[in-house]
């Protein structure tokens, strides 16, 4: 199969934000809290701000279908740092499409186009327990570099009830 990787045009924003949705659905398998469907409307408007700055490629497929995404930019926390940092915030691959390289594909662009905006370091997410992206993103050289710790926590608010 063929995959050509492009920049996402503004037509093609309501076709991403479903493949996002199809994601944070999957990411409800290892522990995500984003709901899907609640923030279709969010994302919607993150995917078109993306597609402006040249954040967003997309992968088509030979009959020019749309097969995956990458949205990515420049890290924006505001914090002076020792180095320049991408971001890469969401990746997706359709999943008839996974394992024939198109996940690489996508990196690969927005990694290239994050060292041209001048990124000497790309960082990114993955669940814990989403062993699959996880070996994928360490085989492209990716490295543990900040764990997030959790704990659910009891209030008056989230306490159970024998009710």
């Amino acid at each position: 199969m063929n995959v050509q990787i492009e920049p996402a045009r503004m037509d093609e924003a309501a076709r991403i934000a479903e493949m996002w949705v199809a994601l944070a659905v999957g990411q409800r398998e290892f522990g995500s809290h984003l709901h899907a469907e609640e923030n279709r409307t969010q994302i919607h408007d993150a995917i078109t701000r993306h597609i402006v700055t040249g954040g967003l490629f997309v992968a088509r497929a030979d009959d020019s279908e749309l097969v995956g995404f990458v949205m990515f930019g420049p890290e924006t926390d505001g914090y002076a740092q020792d180095v320049s940092r991408g971001a890469i915030q969401n990746v997706y691959v359709e999943p008839r499409f996974r394992n024939d390289g198109v996940g690489t594909a996508l990196m690969d662009a927005a990694e290239s186009a994050l060292a041209d905006a001048g990124a000497e370091v790309v960082r990114l997410e993955a669940m814990a327990g989403n062993e699959a992206a996880r070996r994928l993103y360490e085989k492209r050289g990716y490295r543990v570099h900040r764990v997030e710790l959790e704990k659910r926590v009891e209030n008056d608010n989230n306490a159970p009830t024998d009710r």
